[in-house]
């Protein structure tokens, strides 16, 4: 038997010899890489026929089969459990609160530990909420609020709360804390505070917003404290005020009448601060011109030649008098 003979079964029934006797190296090599078994030539080398090399080889088959079925179901066992399983990863100045909820064994509710920044694996059933740790703004619009003189104004009001215990605050009070809790109470003492005081008060003192900012603030910290919600109140104020539309327009309009009331007794002022001045100093020409004896006209004629000098006093001038002469023919 030659190298590129083939091997066929029937050759070997009722032959006892070794696999090297009988098949040539080449045709092992190709048996071995066929049944995908590197050391079949050194098993068979072990054998005393070539039955019992044929059934290891079987067996190795068979054995190499099994791994591979068994990694498979490993493998998709792996992929079923991770398919079956929540991640949650929360960020920076986050945190989650998983809520537990089995469906067969436990009775499930809230963890203790909350999920800080990074990333946890849990069972599918599991819900998480994520609650942000950093302080938040909250702000509200509150219109038509009353003031004691019955003037409705408009607040912006803004308060800043940080949660202290997300745990606490999802286990006793919800994700919705502060809409269920605090915003229509904030609003309350809002309403409580500026109804104490005017309009006009509260639209333009800065003295009086800023009262009404620190009676809510210990209101509110008293509620947070009383409700013992595990928040942190960070700062807080209600705004300006603003009055309606209407009420704006009068108060242009007024200003704008009391400016011009103020501008007519300004001039009304000068003039009459220039009318004392024009008749202190007609006092003062009269008082002159009869202390040195002079008649009213010599005193204008004084004057005039007074003007004059100081027109021409360089004396390039040339002046013609008439000295009150009345003209022979008429000019006409």
């Amino acid at each position: 038997m030659t190298e590129n003979d083939t091997l066929h079964p029937k050759s070997f029934i009722g032959r006892s010899r070794s696999c090297e006797d009988v098949v040539p190296m080449t045709i092992m090599q190709r048996l071995a890489s066929t049944l995908d078994i590197s050391v079949l030539k050194t098993e068979c080398s072990r054998r005393s026929d070539i039955g019992s090399c044929r059934s290891n080889d079987q067996q190795r088959f068979f054995s190499y089969n099994e791994r591979k079925t068994v990694k498979t179901i490993v493998i998709f066992g792996i992929a079923a459990l991770l398919a079956g399983c929540s991640v949650y990863s929360p960020d920076a100045g986050h945190e989650v609160v998983l809520i537990e909820k089995p469906w067969l064994f436990g009775h499930g509710g809230v963890d203790d530990e909350s999920v800080k920044p990074g990333r946890t694996f849990t069972a599918f059933t599991t819900e998480g909420v994520d609650v942000y740790m950093q302080p938040q703004k909250y702000e509200t619009e509150m219109h038509d609020t009353m003031t004691s003189d019955g003037v409705p104004i408009s607040f912006h009001a803004i308060v800043v709360l940080q949660v202290a215990d997300s745990v606490a605050l999802i286990k006793n009070f919800g994700p919705n804390w502060y809409q269920n809790n605090l915003e229509e109470q904030f609003k309350t003492m809002v309403r409580q505070a500026v109804r104490k005081r005017g309009m006009n008060e509260t639209a333009i003192s800065t003295t009086a917003l800023d009262a009404i900012d620190a009676e809510i603030r210990d209101s509110l910290i008293a509620f947070i404290k009383e409700k013992g919600l595990p928040v942190r109140l960070i700062t807080m104020t209600v705004g300006r005020a603003n009055p309606p539309d209407a009420i704006k327009n009068q108060r242009i309009e007024t200003a704008t009448q009391e400016q011009r009331i103020q501008t007519e007794q300004q001039i009304k002022l000068a003039e009459n601060q220039r009318k004392a001045a024009e008749e202190a100093r007609a006092a003062a020409d009269n008082a002159y011109r009869q202390a040195i004896g002079l008649s009213p006209e010599q005193y204008v004629q004084l004057k005039r030649i007074e003007m004059e000098l100081k027109v021409c006093a360089d004396g390039k001038c040339t002046f013609i008098e008439n000295a009150g002469a009345v003209p022979t023919f008429n000019v006409k």
